[in-house]
């Protein structure tokens, strides 16, 4: 049996397995059986994890098709309140996470615990690298939008209508195409970014491995970036997408971006 939690951001779930108890298991096979939502616990990735100090952990994430990834900021934050919960962490305390994109510091502003557990977390995400970029489709549509480094790839596309369509195209149909283009070797996670006005954007995320995805901590990042970078959006930026808000606070370049949003537990089980 393996044990298990399970874990949500703004509705992006990801299930918490210690590397001890994932020892014998091919993590690539495992993650695809327990996160099938009809014959598995369901979740949109597994982050593996194994403490490395009092208050510090290492992960390393698989998407939910078996892919790895080098990060989740949702995902990232989950873990934080798995940690919180098991230190008893308050408000105020730091708490220290190395993905496979670096060391991500996690600051705990508020716990609940009422009904379940949850936390809210402020989490330093590295200093973003952004630029512009056209993508060609396969029937010769150019498709422009900020190719932006958070840890992991993102391609963000400005739209200006409420269905987030591109070319006359539903934005599902454009990311998936964008996501294994040929001009991302390993894939790209696609986001749409509408403005709403200088301190507020609505976003839609596919994400790479998963698909369409309710929220991405590093998607929520990449779409601020590409907003206040070449939008004229200013921070703090609140970002909403179809699962929850979060807000990003960041200066600029050469400045490290920091992600507020909320993580809760859901349950704990122990799978075959």
């Amino acid at each position: 049996m393996i044990p298990f939690t399970k874990a949500h951001a703004c509705g992006n779930d990801f299930l918490i397995v210690t590397e001890d108890a994932a020892a014998d298991q091919d993590r690539a096979a495992l993650t695809r059986r327990l996160c099938a939502r009809n014959t598995g616990v369901g979740a949109d990735g597994i982050e593996f994890f194994r403490w490395t100090g009092p208050c510090s952990g290492r992960i390393r994430l698989h998407n939910a098709d078996g892919s790895t990834a080098e990060i989740s900021g949702n995902g990232t934050r989950c873990v934080a309140a798995w940690m919180a919960e098991a230190l008893g962490a308050q408000a105020g305390d730091n708490l220290s996470i190395e993905t496979d994109a670096g060391l991500r510091v996690c600051r705990v502003n508020g716990v609940r615990s009422g009904d379940g557990f949850a936390v809210d977390v402020t989490t330093g995400m590295g200093i973003p690298q952004f630029a512009p970029r056209t993508v060609t489709l396969a029937d010769g549509t150019e498709i422009a939008g900020t190719e932006v480094s958070t840890g992991n790839p993102h391609f963000v596309i400005a739209v200006e209508n409420v269905e987030f369509t591109v070319a006359e195209r539903p934005w599902q149909t454009i990311g998936a195409e964008i996501c294994a283009h040929k001009d991302f070797p390993g894939q790209t996670n696609v986001e749409f970014v509408r403005r709403i006005n200088e301190r507020e954007i609505h976003i839609r995320i596919f994400e790479r491995g998963v698909g369409p995805t309710t929220s991405s901590g590093t998607g929520t990042s990449a779409s601020a970036t590409a907003a206040i970078a070449m939008h004229g959006c200013k921070s703090p930026l609140t970002v909403a997408a179809p699962g929850g808000t979060q807000a990003v606070a960041w200066e600029g370049p050469d400045h490290e971006l920091h992600l507020t949003g909320p993580a809760a537990l859901i349950a704990r089980g122990e799978v075959y």
